[in-house]
């Protein structure tokens, strides 16, 4: 438990205290280029990283979503969704959307803290926020809107070799892609991309 502390520990002071501002989104590039560019301004989205306490160690809360919703149904996915004009900030978003979509009660989660901003092709802004989830029950999906629940463990996803790439085509351009495989599941594209990016910021081990 005493190295577990300390990797929380160091977890957390590797990220943001605040959310990064919208606004720093301005000169982003995203993460593809559609073929037609948008005309509207971003919309601005937050995801919970959840890092879950079990007796057995530490892991990831991810969702696979359900066959029936008209966006990105199907893929692995992070709980969050769009930021309302009723959410506080991000934070309030992701754990908001996390009950929503698994009923992750909100009291066990401790936020620790952000990871700069991330822009989709698809034109979203999204805002990953990291936090630590001892949970008092089991996690239930919303048929709704998710299939399953799964956790992979932290230690897996510690390690750099867990880690592929692959190009997607879109719109006859070609870009690379970060790909997890875990128990028969593939996560890829935004999902496996921030899950890499929170692995370089937060997971690698320390250096010098």
């Amino acid at each position: 438990m005493q190295d577990e502390d300390a990797l929380i520990t160091r977890i957390s002071n590797r990220l943001l205290r605040e959310p990064q501002p919208l606004d720093a989104g301005a000169a982003m590039l995203p993460d593809w280029a559609p073929e037609i560019p948008h005309t509207r301004p971003p919309v601005p989205a937050a995801v919970l990283i959840g890092l879950i306490r079990r007796p057995g160690g530490l892991s990831i809360l991810y969702t696979e979503r359900s066959p029936d919703l008209r966006a990105h149904s199907g893929q692995i996915a992070f709980p969050g969704g769009k930021i309302d004009p009723t959410d506080r900030d991000a934070a309030d978003a992701a754990l908001r959307e996390a009950w929503e979509e698994v009923q992750l009660e909100r009291r066990d989660a401790r936020v620790l803290g952000f990871l700069p901003l991330y822009f989709t092709g698809t034109n979203y802004l999204i805002t990953p926020v990291v936090a630590l989830v001892e949970p008092s029950g089991p996690f239930v999906p919303n048929p709704g809107e998710v299939r399953s629940v799964f956790e992979v463990p932290l230690d897996y996803l510690m390690t750099p070799g867990s880690y592929t790439t692959f190009r997607i085509k879109r719109n006859g351009k070609e870009h690379n892609s970060w790909q997890i495989q875990h128990s028969g599941l593939v996560i890829w594209g935004i999902t496996a991309n921030l899950t890499r990016r929170f692995h370089d910021l937060a997971l690698s081990p320390e250096t010098g």
